[in-house]
């Protein structure tokens, strides 16, 4: 298991069901352990498994959910 965090910088976020929205969206993904969205800022720190799940994945996920990685 190859755990990773990483924070990714995501456009278009501007409330609770944003937030609810992103996060729910990387949860589905197999690996993912924790997906935080921080508003303010405009980010989403996510820990997940590198052999369960990819950046490319995560990235994807957010762009379906609607929102842009920066």
């Amino acid at each position: 298991m190859a755990q990773k965090a990483l924070t990714m910088d995501v456009a278009g976020m501007s409330c609770e069901h944003c937030k609810k929205a992103v996060e729910e969206a990387l949860m589905t993904l197999e690996g993912v352990e924790k997906a935080s969205v921080d508003l303010s800022k405009n980010i989403v720190e996510v820990n997940f498994d590198t052999e369960k799940t990819s950046e490319e994945d995560l990235k994807e996920a957010i762009t379906a959910a609607g929102y842009e990685v920066q």
